[in-house]
């Protein structure tokens, strides 16, 4: 005979917040792929195009950032304790 089983579907508050631990984890590689993405363009796209794409997406990855950390730093609902 085995122990009780874990549910088989996770309570919505804990899928959103592993979700959301996901979404910080890829973060910082979709940010990575966009900035070198000024590399792939051609010469005649000017500079000053290129500063303002990249100054552009660096404001996206701080405003997702700040998005992304308050969930981040909610304990997780599903932790149980060390004696159940």
């Amino acid at each position: 005979m085995r122990g009780p089983r874990a549910p088989l579907f996770l309570a919505r508050a804990v899928y959103r917040q592993r979700r959301l631990r996901d979404a910080a984890r890829l973060l910082p590689l979709v940010g990575f792929f966009l900035l070198m993405l000024p590399l792939m363009w051609s010469d005649a796209t000017g500079a000053g195009r290129t500063a303002v794409y990249v100054f552009g997406v660096w404001a996206l990855l701080i405003g997702l950032a700040a998005y992304v950390a308050p969930g981040l730093a909610q304990p997780e609902a599903d932790a149980q304790p060390e004696d159940a």
